[in-house]
């Protein structure tokens, strides 16, 4: 028997377990019996179960070997030959894994799965064998006309349609040749068979050729055709790296034409996936032998790119792509990970470079190339690295690092080593500000800082302003300029010549102005203050004809003074501002994101604001201490008329451009900032239909995937509400409506507040209705623990939205067979919630029953045994006045009956009998109900327990 024994009782368990959806702990109980199990036939099923776990847990290569065990004990073993072919097909071994699909078909030839599997596998065999046959010639052929000698003279492919090249095709055909040529490499280069076959057939050497010719055209064709044969493979990825040499790879970045540093850019980000991460697969021979420790190749390559931050040779876009390259496969993608070797390497070997980008004062003679994006990318990457150290040892010698290096530049001889510095901390103070901080404290800075806002040269002012300016944020240090400081800003606010300079002091202001927050009884400035600055702000941000980096500066202020109510109601008031915001954030400078978010933020008042305690707050006016006191203009009603100004002036489509952006300055607090701002814009059930046309539920997955656990959560409960009240269909068509389940499952961890919890169960029961393939997808995700859990909450929406979920989810042949577990009170609990009070209860519970008991048969026995009070509980659905509960009642009933004849009897025994045929004669009122009752009857009749009357009824 399967039962018997410990290992029988651990199988048992790990069936349990892999029904509910914990795979992992399945595969462990299943091990568990393995070790206990002796005899073959048990250890073959076992394996096979072992091999259905690992296929879930997407361990392909285990489910291979799993499965390959229970064949050798009984290779006419179907289940076990359709999972090793599953996992075979993973592998992308399709021939083996359709050898195997044929001998299913075969022992089972009826069976439609396995028939619509080998149809399905066979189609993507011919593609590939008809690829395969066809590549050899095919890449010799586009080598050829991409290493033409004549294709080296550029001018040639400009002649005149009707003029020829010497091949004898018209120069225009000519040149559309080469292009398709290039096209097919690329395309082919991406396929891992055509990936292979560029490899085998020299085609490393004759790219590198291309590189080798200088022109632009083929350079991207071979950057990109490398890019492909990397992508995802380790070994190919080294064998690359070696011919071609770490040093040549990363000077491409540094070149003059964009779209070449912007190639070699995607390739090294490629070669650093492909070495870090390596390729699952199953490796042969000599591709075996070349899969090494890639940690030195890792370093290598980091080195190079650390150095041509500060060569003279690097392009400024090359610069910035190094930064961006540096942001992305230095610091860990998951604090999980124990090692952060990599970050500190980084730090001892390159920090003082990345420093000297971000202290670079680009109006400065013989400065650095930079872009406008490269001081923030560098502030960025400091950030990165900074938040990547795990103890205060590490943290320590960052601080050192950073001292030592602004202290060489500020005491060394002349203004221009001051600058650097001051340069240096700003630069700090934008990224890991508790560094910036520190630095800032040292002797002579702030004060130099004011000094240098007096200076008479420009480049002085604007550095010394921008560094005034990072270094308000604490009130202890706000206090202190505001005292020795802000007279200075005024001075410089009216009487300089320069836009550039009046606008930073214009901030520095703005930022002063808004040391109180939103608190309305906390205000730095005389009243009326902010509305005057807040006023400039957006004539400046209006001015065209000022250049967009030093328009940027008025948003800036404007994140700042939108604290206050009044100048936030001023600013939606004016279109022409808000919508110069909004052009502003889907212009090229990527540094405008934050601000541009923090004054949307401030708008809306979508920033976290906690109630006061109304005891504290009695007990702060005792002692007289400061109470916050709330702005008229910032309750609910105003704040909702704000949020349709701004959807109506194009807030959303202004959103999804920032969501868009591949720039540093899209950090993870700028993406919280927009998560917050679409969760405002999606409150109103009315604004939903706007927001999702405009492609708002497209842009919210990403936000509700990656970033802040805050900023994960507020973009996971906007997706929740348009799933809400939406088609979700139509609110994300296609494939994207599987990739918002897992956002809407993780709301229901209980860290998320009730109100998320809530709504992402609404939104989980409305997908779940939708089709089957969805069930499965909410089942992957183990989201149906976490719904049973809510099921038992005391909080009436949350038990009432948890069971509805359940209802839908119920249609799934896995959930079903949860409920004839053996231990288990979920049956027990439908029951019972078909008995309660609140009606929108019953009518979930008593919908999940009649569903089940119509799949399920032996659910009806079961019924009778989970409480004494099922009888009672069926007669007062029959007895509800709501139409809807009866019939559900009714149906309950008949399928009670039409599965076995003792429940029948006692159903017949009890006052159901009377109840059925007083239904069974509301035919005009109630038509379902009634036809439910007398097909009650008629089963009753058939069972012999009751007679038919007079006329046959």
């Amino acid at each position: 028997m399967e039962g018997a024994g410990p290992a029988g009782q651990l199988r048992q368990e790990g069936n349990r377990l892999f029904q509910a959806g914990d795979y992992a702990a399945a595969l462990a109980s299943y091990t568990r019996a393995l070790e206990l199990c002796a005899g073959p036939p048990e250890r073959a099923v076992l394996h096979r179960n072992r091999a259905a776990c690992h296929l879930k847990l997407e361990d392909y290569a285990n489910a291979e070997a799993d499965a390959s065990k229970a064949i050798e004990a009984d290779g006419h073993d179907v289940k076990a030959l359709f999972r090793r072919s599953q996992a075979l097909q993973k592998l992308g071994r399709l021939d083996q894994a359709v050898y195997d699909l044929r001998r299913c078909v075969s022992l089972e030839p009826r069976n439609k799965a396995f028939q619509e599997a080998l149809h399905d596998l066979g189609s993507s065999m011919q593609e590939k064998m008809k690829l395969m046959s066809c590549t050899d010639s095919k890449v010799e052929q586009m080598f050829q006309i991409l290493l033409d000698p004549k294709e080296t003279d550029t001018d040639k492919k400009q002649k005149p349609c009707g003029r020829s090249c010497e091949c004898g095709l018209p120069t225009c055909s000519r040149t559309a040749l080469v292009s398709q040529a290039a096209q097919n490499l690329i395309v082919l280069a991406r396929e891992e068979a055509g990936a292979e076959k560029i490899f085998q057939s020299d085609g490393v050497r004759l790219l590198l050729r291309m590189l080798d010719t200088g022109r632009e055209d083929a350079m991207l064709v071979a950057l990109r055709t490398l890019a492909g044969l990397c992508s995802g493979h380790r070994s190919r990825t080294m064998a690359i790296l070696a011919e071609l040499g770490a040093p040549r790879v990363s000077a491409m970045l540094g070149v003059e034409h964009e779209q070449v540093s912007l190639a070699a850019c995607n390739l090294l980000q490629v070669m650093f996936d492909a070495l870090k991460e390596g390729l699952q697969k199953d490796f042969r021979g000599k591709e075996e032998a070349l899969v090494l420790d890639p940690s030195k190749e890792l370093k290598l390559l980091i080195g190079h790119l650390l150095e041509m931050l500060n060569q003279e040779g690097t392009s400024a876009h090359g610069r910035e792509n190094t930064l961006n390259l540096l942001i992305k496969v230095v610091p860990r993608k998951s604090l999980r990970d124990p090692n952060n070797s990599l970050t500190l390497w980084v730090i001892d070997q390159g920090l003082k470079k990345i420093l000297e980008v971000g202290g670079t004062v680009c109006e400065a003679p013989g400065s650095l190339p930079a872009t406008e994006n490269s001081r923030m990318s560098a502030a960025v990457l400091l950030s990165k690295l900074y938040s990547d150290l795990k103890c205060d040892a590490e943290r320590e010698n960052f601080h050192r690092l950073c001292e030592d290096y602004v202290r060489s530049w500020f005491e060394g001889p002349g203004l221009a080593g001051k600058l650097r510095a001051i340069q240096t901390v700003s630069c700090l103070l934008q990224g890991p500000s508790e560094a910036g901080n520190q630095v800032l404290e040292l002797e002579g800075i702030m004060e130099s800082v004011l000094a240098l806002c007096a200076s008479v040269r420009e480049v002085d002012q604007l550095v010394a302003v921008e560094a005034l300016i990072h270094a308000a944020d604490k009130a202890k240090r706000a206090s202190f300029i505001t005292a020795n400081g802000v007279t200075l800003l005024k001075n410089i606010y009216k009487c300089s010549g320069r836009d550039s300079i009046r606008i930073r002091a214009l901030v520095g202001l703005c930022k002063l102005g808004s040391a109180g927050g939103t608190d309305f009884s906390m205000k730095q400035f005389a009243e009326g203050s902010t509305l005057k600055l807040a006023k400039q702000c957006r004539k400046w941000l209006c001015n065209e004809a000022i250049d967009a980096g030093t328009r940027r500066w008025a948003v800036e202020g404007l994140a700042y003074l939108t604290f206050d109510a009044d100048v936030k109601e001023e600013f939606v008031e004016d279109k022409a501002a808000v919508q110069a915001m909004f052009q502003l954030a889907k212009s090229e400078d990527r540094s405008v994101l934050f601000a541009v978010a923090s004054t949307l933020v401030n708008c809306t008042n979508s920033y976290d604001h906690k109630e006061p305690d109304p005891q504290l707050l009695e007990l702060a006016k005792y002692a007289k201490q400061h109470v916050p006191e709330q702005h008229p203009k910032d309750e609910p009603g105003c704040v909702r008329r704000r949020v349709r100004k701004l959807l109506a002036a194009g807030v959303v489509s202004a959103l999804i451009c920032m969501v868009k952006s591949e720039n540093p300055a899209l950090t993870n607090s700028c993406r919280e900032l927009i998560s917050r701002v679409f969760l405002a814009v999606v409150e109103e059930a009315a604004d939903r239909g706007s927001v999702v046309a405009q492609g708002g539920g497209k842009a919210l997955i990403p936000l509700s995937l990656e970033g802040t656990k805050v900023g994960q959560a507020k973009a996971a409960q906007a997706l929740a509400k348009i799933t809400i009240t939406s088609n979700p269909e139509m609110a994300f068509p296609g494939e994207r409506i599987y990739e918002v389940v897992r956002p809407l499952v993780s709301l229901l961890h209980l860290h998320h507040t009730g109100l998320e919890n809530f709504e992402g169960l609404m939104a989980l029961t409305n997908l779940a209705g939708i089709s089957e393939r969805l069930r499965q997808k909410i089942l992957k995700e183990k989201a149906v623990p976490m719904i049973e859990g809510y099921m038992f909450e005391e909080h009436e929406l949350l038990r009432l939205a948890a069971t509805e979920c359940m209802c839908n989810m119920a249609m799934s042949i896995e959930v079903q067979e949860l409920f004839l577990a053996e231990g288990s009170d979920r049956l027990k609990l439908l029951v019972l919630y078909s008995g309660e009070d609140d009606e929108k209860l019953r009518r979930a519970a008593s919908g999940t029953l009649a569903m089940l008991t119509s799949l399920l048969p032996q659910i009806c026995g079961k019924i009778t045994q989970v409480t004494a009070h099922w009888l009672e509980i069926l007669q007062a659905l029959l007895l509800s006045p709501n139409v809807e509960l009866q019939h559900r009642g009714a149906v309950i009933v008949l399928n009670m009956m039409a599965a076995d004849r003792e429940i029948a009897a006692k159903l017949m025994e009890s006052e159901m009998l009377e109840i059925l045929s007083v239904l069974a004669k509301e035919e005009r009122d109630k038509p379902r109900v009634a036809q439910a009752a007398k097909e009650c009857l008629a089963q009753a009749v058939a069972c012999g327990l009751i007679k038919p009357n007079v006329n046959g009824e």
